[in-house]
């Protein structure tokens, strides 16, 4: 360094403060950098947070939506739980159809009150393979038996044939067989079909503010209580489909029937039959005994024949009559209604 002239120190001076300023200069420019890249990634993700949350409240909106429509959709429960019979009787009914038995067994005291302790839908064991009287009778003899083994005494199995089943061929030899064994053969009009389904499903303390239809395959019945008596009107069945009539000509004819229910006693109706068993698994919450239906536009997508005919005689009923609490029976018949008149 001595020997270095006073020019020489001052370049060598020059340099090293120019490396310093370079040096300072750089350590600065990428701390800036990297400032301004923390705030790029912050701002990036407040603003994916923003999107987020304005995503998660359009969803919840739509999901409280949703969850409205569902609810308005949601028929509302039917809280009621008829009175149970106190030292009650078994006894016994089986509904003869042309294509298999209904049997009911209930457990029924000496004011009327009932409860259900068994019961079959539609067993064709009974009516298959059976050519002769012979046949049917060995058949009818084991289905007898299996009433008689859970308890009912023999005098208290009775038997009813339907009037949409009474003209079938199989109906007629079952009916034959069981009068040769000694049985008897109730066969019911259905004015009377539509007073027994009054008699197994009204409750009496609905008897002033209710009404009943029971829509069969052959015929749909629409009662209600008159005073002291019942009063009961017949319109088509949810098989009129293969007779080729018009649903239009169908809904006009039911209309013009349940318009004739007076109007204090259309709040609620009590509903049974095949048509509404089929809408009300579709809403029934456990093993409840009473399932309210939900409007009939809510079943617009059930795909057979004979359910979509019934929905319409369902739909004619509720617009005729402004009723808009369905309730359906899971244990009530109209043959329950023939054991409760005995």
């Amino acid at each position: 360094m001595k020997r270095l002239t006073v020019a020489g120190r001052l370049i060598i001076t020059a340099i090293i403060l120019g490396a310093l300023f370079l040096g300072y200069k750089y350590l600065g420019g990428q701390k800036a950098l990297n400032q301004m890249a923390e705030n790029n990634t912050n701002q990036t993700s407040q603003t994916e947070n923003t999107g987020n949350s304005e995503n998660t409240e359009t969803d919840a909106e739509e999901s409280n939506s949703g969850n409205q429509e569902a609810t308005d959709n949601t028929p509302t429960s039917f809280n009621y739980t008829p009175p149970a019979p106190v030292n009650g009787k078994l006894r016994g009914v089986v509904e003869l159809g042309a294509s298999g038995f209904n049997s009911f067994i209930i457990k029924v005291d000496d004011q009327k009150r009932w409860s259900l302790e068994k019961s079959e839908f539609g067993n064709s064991l009974v009516t298959e393979n059976m050519a002769t009287d012979e046949d049917v009778r060995i058949g009818l003899k084991k289905y007898i038996g299996g009433m008689l083994d859970f308890g009912v005494g023999s005098k208290d199995i009775h038997f009813v044939v339907s009037s949409g089943a009474a003209k079938a061929d199989v109906t007629q030899k079952i009916t034959r067989v069981l009068k040769s064994i000694g049985y008897v053969v109730n066969q019911v009009t259905p004015e009377q079909e539509g007073q027994l389904a009054l008699k197994s499903v009204l409750p009496a303390e609905y008897s002033d503010k209710a009404f009943v239809v029971d829509i069969g395959s052959g015929n749909t019945k629409i009662s209600w209580m008159n005073g002291s008596r019942i009063s009961a009107l017949e319109s088509y069945g949810a098989k009129y489909f293969q007779e080729g009539l018009d649903d239009s000509k169908v809904y006009q004819e039911v209309t013009d029937k349940a318009k004739q229910v007076p109007s204090e006693l259309t709040k609620t109706c009590f509903i049974i039959g095949g048509v509404p068993f089929e809408m009300a698994k579709e809403v029934r919450k456990g093993k409840e005994r009473y399932t309210t239906l939900s409007a009939p536009l809510a079943y617009s997508k059930l795909s057979n024949a004979k359910s979509k005919a019934g929905v319409n005689i369902y739909k004619a009923i509720a617009d005729a009559t402004g009723c808009n609490q369905f309730v359906f029976d899971w244990d009530a018949n109209f043959t329950i209604g023939f054991l409760l008149g005995l």
